[in-house]
């Protein structure tokens, strides 16, 4: 795919990641361990964790995407040599501690911007808490998802299991964690767990990607605040508290902003917006 756009910014290393910037405002991730099923290890957690952060801090994107390379696996979660190394070496912790962000600094992300899922194949464990925590998924029809961790003796520890049990409930939840098994894609759009099904495998990226620009077209103020709000909806228990601290946070500074006011003149004299780098 091109990497046309953004030539000019440098995004902090990640040595097994691409960092690429497809289309205007937007951010491409593709995690490439394909050989290890695309897993995540302490290194690559950490790294993105960085990434993220900076991606949310700089003004020219607006929306990310996050894929896996090759055709097999999204994410198959984490490197499972790389905890047992860590429960030999407990005098040592430090060296095995993940961000907080936990898997690809995405599954327990709360973040500013948007980050879409182009899920190319399995989701299994970390990868697919990291899509059950991304605000779009779009997977290819080959895709699979599952907590698959108590198989191996460990449990899901990236935040997918609340999460999972927020969007299907506690009974569907633990049907598919106690029993680790895997959830196809059609199943997983039926549940409500992924967005849409892409037209073909090989579709899947320039999917999520048309979508990515769909958000990025819209005004990066609007689209921070309106997600702040979505997520603060789903993590709140009061509906009504979730209100309240969305607007308390951001109304004033969202109506005073420039893309607020360019937004309203653009509409009054039917043009179309020219939106700026989000101030918020």
């Amino acid at each position: 795919m091109a990497n046309s756009h953004h030539a000019d910014l440098k995004p902090p290393p990640c040595q097994e990641a691409v960092v690429s910037f497809p289309a205007e405002h937007v951010m491409l991730v593709t995690i490439a361990r394909e050989k290890k099923m695309n897993t995540t290890n302490r290194l690559l957690n950490w790294q993105l964790d960085t990434l993220f952060t900076w991606f949310d801090d700089e003004p020219s994107l607006r929306v990310a995407v996050i894929t896996g390379q090759g055709s097999k696996a999204f994410c198959a979660g984490s490197d499972l040599l790389e905890i047992e190394a860590a429960q030999k070496n407990i005098e040592q912790p430090w060296e095995h501690a993940q961000p907080s962000s936990a898997s690809a600094g995405l599954a327990r992300r709360k973040g500013k911007k948007p980050v879409l899922a182009a899920v190319n194949g399995i989701a299994l464990g970390g990868g697919f808490e990291i899509v059950l925590n991304c605000d779009i998924a779009i997977a290819s029809p080959k895709a699979e998802f599952g907590l698959p961790e108590p198989v191996v003796g460990v449990y899901a520890w990236s935040g997918g299991l609340p999460r999972l049990v927020r969007n299907l409930g506690m009974p569907l939840a633990s049907d598919i964690a106690l029993t680790g098994r895997r959830v196809s894609a059609k199943e997983a759009l039926d549940l409500h767990l992924i967005t849409a099904i892409a037209k073909s495998p090989d579709t899947v990226l320039e999917e999520t990607i048309d979508k990515a620009n769909q958000i990025a077209a819209i005004s990066p103020d609007g689209i921070i605040v309106t997600r702040a709000a979505l997520r603060e909806a789903w993590e709140t228990a009061s509906v009504e508290r979730a209100f309240q601290i969305t607007h308390e946070s951001y109304y004033k500074k969202l109506v005073e902003s420039e893309n607020s006011k360019e937004g309203l003149a653009a509409f009054r004299v039917k043009r179309k917006p020219a939106w700026s780098s989000s101030k918020l």
